[in-house]
């Protein structure tokens, strides 16, 4: 760990500020998120099911990890690009994060042989080992390979004929070495197996051999009847293995005339990109290991010696096969916020606020479809990020244009591992007379802005939803987000300005109650701080409450540290990377960061000014984190409504520095401490507390 500074003096130059000793480095924060969500799989208090989901998904999160954040960091090291404000080379940066992710992934296969794997079978549900299986599920596994394993299976022999394959990214391989001739004389050495997608990883056996919930891993059956693809000769020893690759698309968009062309071109490619990391069977021999490497240029800290499958995450479908209620979650039982009949009426009168998923999103699909359908409405506008592959909403946008409405649909072709769903739903979108736009060039629109203009009377009014989160209804039942439905004629003007600035190609302007980022995003949170460490200067009370998934943005984290220095009282709670250290001495004193983990995914962004009594809350669709404030087209909304400021305040910030059983505290020196009620202090879950409707 890097020591805090020694800058106990009151008020530092601010060039200390920039003390790379003050930092901690963005990648390696991220990286630890996955050991608090490793916590939760560890957890006696949380369903069984429910452990391995959440061991399933530091898995993914580590896979996701090194295709875009490590490969990055190896990007920058080739490329000799500069280093972070935390100081550290890119070297360093590789160095550290495969020396915790080693921890990491040890942490993930101790967890799932020796605790979760164990207690499964114990309650029932029962994912099989290799050497586990007895007599009758063998003679079935067997008969299983051979009829729907073998036939879509092409081993390669390697020798000069058949040089080392392409390898698809994060596709389970078995590297097999043979002895002996084949049936053209040449002497057997090494060959690839790989497993096609169109097989299914889990495999459920037959409840007459294995109860009603018995399993084996795809890679175990594969292993375990390999001879059968190599007659004549003898299998001396199989390993499965899987390579993670670079999966960040680069496209230049100043040199391309159809973007969506050029992201289709990139998507074929994508699977083959740079190698960064090798997992392989921990029983492979060394000189095979080498030899995976050398093809792979990769270094040999790239490789992590796997005891168990290589893909534990598919082991999720486990919790989608079992029907067994008393092993997760109580099913969620979601409020409708507001009666669907009427929904123009209602919202004309009152604003409405939607908190996600303890509110169902039904809600919005709602509202869509009204849209659609009513002979009032003249025109709906809307940005699409992340929808799905089956989307109601893209749907109900194409009845609405069908319905001689006039659509416009901004959708972000470049969210990352949704490009090829969000192209296909721009060419259906397209197909039914929606004008679609494909945001602006250089900068990902990441806002979540939905505007229905309604012919009422003489007049015409601007109906508007802002959210936090997606225009999805699956990530809508798993993350916790905001959305504002409102009337407000400065807002629905603000946002009308936003999409003709994205839609045509509109000068700068000032908006009259919302924040936009690259614009004016970053400056107004800046102006805010700064106001915050005003008042605290002149000795009122200087207050900020903030609410977002990462935080790495240096002018922001600097201004935090002032604030923090004049007196401000600050909260923090980010759900992952955080680049500020609280608590160092004569800088960041006054700052506290809390880390939530639960049931749901934390994604709301909440933003709370004290402002000396005349507090202001924004909710947004951007962390603060560099890329959001300065590289993306983001929007901030205020709460305007006093009743529902109330509210958000309450729950999502008050709600969540009360937790004392799935909060951790970030130290100055990076690591995070579990919090737990302390004495007299009564147990305090955030999101049960809003799941029992606070």
């Amino acid at each position: 760990m890097i020591s805090a500074p020694n800058l106990a003096q009151a008020r530092p130059d601010p060039e200390q500020l920039r003390d790379p000793a003050l930092y901690i480095n963005r990648e390696l924060s991220q990286l630890d998120f996955n050991f608090r969500v490793m916590a939760q799989a560890m957890d006696e208090r949380v369903p069984l099911l429910e452990r391995l989901r959440f061991l399933c998904i530091s898995c993914t999160n580590l896979d996701e990890f090194f295709e875009i954040r490590a490969a990055t960091v190896r990007h920058a090291q080739e490329f000799g690009l500069p280093t972070a404000p935390d100081g550290m080379s890119p070297q360093a940066i590789l160095t550290a994060i495969h020396e915790r992710s080693a921890r990491l992934v040890q942490q993930q296969y101790d967890c799932w042989n020796t605790v979760l794997r164990p207690a499964l079978s114990e309650a029932g549900v029962e994912v099989i080992a290799r050497d586990q299986w007895d007599a009758r599920q063998r003679r079935w596994l067997r008969a299983y390979f051979r009829h729907e394993i073998l036939p879509v299976l092409s081993p390669l022999g390697l020798d000069p004929a058949h040089p080392f394959p392409r390898i698809l990214n994060k596709t389970l391989n078995i590297v097999v070495t043979l002895k002996g001739v084949d049936a053209f004389g040449r002497a057997g050495h090494m060959a690839i197996v790989r497993a096609p997608r169109s097989l299914p990883r889990i495999i459920k056996l037959p409840e007459r051999i294995a109860g009603p919930h018995g399993f084996v891993f795809l890679s175990s059956v594969l292993s375990a009847f390999v001879e059968e693809l190599f007659p004549g000769m003898e299998v001396q020893g199989a390993y499965q293995f899987r390579v993670t690759r670079n999966s960040e698309l680069i496209v230049d968009e100043d040199e391309v005339e159809n973007l969506a062309l050029a992201l289709r071109d990139e998507l074929v490619t994508r699977g083959y990109r740079p190698a960064v990391r090798l997992e392989i069977a921990s029983d492979c021999p060394r000189p095979i290991v080498r030899e995976l490497l050398k093809n792979f240029s990769l270094p040999d800290n790239a490789a992590y010696y796997i005891d168990g499958p290589v893909n534990l995450n598919r082991v999720i479908q486990v919790y989608d096969l079992v029907d067994r209620p008393d092993l997760k979650y109580p099913a969620l039982v979601q409020r409708v916020a507001v009666e669907p009949e009427g929904l123009f009426d209602t919202i004309s009168r009152r604003d409405v606020l939607l908190h996600h998923p303890f509110d169902s999103f039904s809600t919005v699909l709602e509202l869509i479809r009204q849209a659609a359908v009513d002979p009032e409405v003249l025109a709906i506008k809307q940005t699409l990020y992340r929808t799905g592959k089956d989307s109601a909403i893209v749907d109900a946008l194409i009845l609405a244009a069908r319905n001689g409405k006039d659509v416009t649909v901004v959708v972000e072709l470049r969210a990352r591992f949704d490009e090829e769903a969000n192209l296909s739903q721009a060419d259906r979108l397209q197909e039914a007379g929606v004008q679609v736009v494909y945001g602006v060039v250089g900068y990902k629109t990441h806002a979540k802005m939905l505007l229905i203009v309604r012919r009422e009377g003489r007049k015409l009014r601007r109906y508007v939803h802002l959210g936090t989160g997606n225009y999805h209804s699956g990530t809508a039942r798993a993350y916790t987000d905001l959305g504002l439905i409102t009337a407000d004629a400065d807002i629905g003007n603000d946002v009308h300005l936003l999409f003709q600035q994205l839609s045509g190609l509109g000068p700068k302007m000032k908006l009259k109650c919302m924040l936009q980022a690259p614009f004016s995003l970053h400056s107004g949170v800046l102006a805010r701080i700064e106001r915050e460490t005003e008042h605290a200067l002149d000795g009122r009370p200087g207050r900020i409450i903030a609410k977002m998934n990462a935080l790495n943005e240096p002018q922001v984290v600097r201004a935090l540290y002032a604030a923090s220095q004049a007196g401000v009282q600050i909260d923090l709670i980010v759900r992952g990377a955080c680049t500020l250290r609280p608590g160092v001495p004569g800088v960041s004193d006054n700052i506290r960061v809390r880390s939530i983990i639960g049931r749901f995914l934390e994604h709301s962004r909440v933003y709370w000014f004290g402002n000396d009594g005349a507090a202001e809350l924004f909710c947004a669709s951007a962390d603060w984190l560099e890329r959001n404030l300065l590289r993306r087209v983001e929007t901030c909304f205020p709460v305007r409504d006093r009743q529902l400021a109330k509210r958000v305040y309450n729950e999502v910030l008050l709600n969540y520095l009360r937790d004392n059983l799935n909060a951790w505290e970030l130290q100055a020196d990076g690591s995070y401490v579990a919090v737990s009620p302390g004495p007299g202090q009564a147990p305090h879950s955030a999101q049960m507390a809003l799941l029992e409707g606070i």
